[in-house]
């Protein structure tokens, strides 16, 4: 699986304007809502917010992945955001949070999401791969980096 079948630039956020967790999940999923007008933002957010619940999806090294399962989803939805100044995203490491990938699968797809999930995660344990989403300019040179990384793993 390429990210880019599922990931465009359009789903980028350069620069949260968000200060907290909850910012953050309403930034990214008002993207994926802008492409994806029959998606309820609200419903969306609510299953990102129980998800959260259940434990933080902040796994440290200034990343979160939050993600959540929609019935009314048939494909994967992938979105990123960048937050300059990082903030608390309850991450296990205590540290603050920097770089988002929010996903979202359909609720039937446990072997899609989970490969999605650990194809970021491989990603971005590479330390020079975090840096260069950090220092990227614009969101088309984000998104570059993202495919060009996708196409090396």
């Amino acid at each position: 699986m390429k990210l880019s079948e599922i990931f465009k630039p359009q789903l980028i956020i350069p620069d949260l304007k968000a200060h907290d967790k909850k910012g953050v999940l309403e930034e990214l999923s008002q993207v994926i809502t802008e492409q994806n007008p029959s998606l309820n933002k609200r419903s969306l957010l609510q299953v990102l917010l129980e998800r959260e619940r259940l434990g933080s999806t902040g796994i440290g090294d200034g990343i979160a992945l939050p993600h959540g399962k929609l019935a009314e989803l048939s494909n994967l939805l992938l979105s990123f955001g960048r937050s300059i100044n990082g903030l608390d995203f309850d991450s296990i490491d205590e540290q603050p949070a920097y770089l988002f990938f929010l996903l979202l699968a359909p609720e039937n797809s446990a072997g899609m999401h989970l490969t999605a999930l650990a194809k970021i995660s491989r990603m971005l344990k590479d330390a020079s791969f975090r840096q260069r989403l950090m220092g990227a300019k614009s969101r088309k040179e984000i998104y570059q980096v993202i495919v060009d990384m996708d196409e090396e793993l």
